[in-house]
């Protein structure tokens, strides 16, 4: 089973891992989960699991229990981002009319097999920075003289 992990810091910056195993399954969003499972050089840092989606591209939803996909009657936020449709001439300076609901399909929050994106925030930070451990070492080209 492989993840595609989003592990990101206060920053903003984004480091992007793949992950083999199955040390996820039945984490819950919002858990705080060491770093050592992702990785032995993330020793010392602490992840809480933000958010994820699916291999349809369905979102993982906190106030959904479970692991299955389920139909909700969403306003704008998570899982809905529609734009309604625009009418006559008449420009609207609001982009989220009040009242408009659609019907979206989202997913439980505990994490399955059938999930393949998860995203991660740090909540503390090991001995190591991300980027001295994600970076690509860069080698100084010789000058030529």
């Amino acid at each position: 089973m492989t993840f595609k992990l989003n592990l990101s810091e206060k920053t903003g910056k984004t480091w992007k891992v793949e992950i083999e195993g199955l040390e996820f399954i039945d984490k819950i969003l919002g858990e705080v989960v060491p770093g050592n499972i992702i990785s032995a050089d993330l020793e010392g840092y602490e992840f809480e699991i933000t958010g994820a989606s699916d291999k349809s591209g369905f979102t993982v939803m906190k106030q959904v229990e479970g692991i299955g996909r389920k139909k909700l009657l969403l306003t704008y936020g998570k899982g809905m981002k529609k734009k309604p449709r625009k009418e006559g001439k008449k420009k609207s300076s609001n982009p989220t009319p009040k009242g408009l609901k659609l019907r979206k399909t989202v997913r439980g929050n505990m994490i399955s097999e059938e999930i393949t994106q998860i995203n991660l925030k740090v909540v503390k930070q090991g001995a190591k920075t991300l980027t001295e451990i994600y970076a690509p070492a860069v080698e100084a080209a010789p000058e030529a003289n």
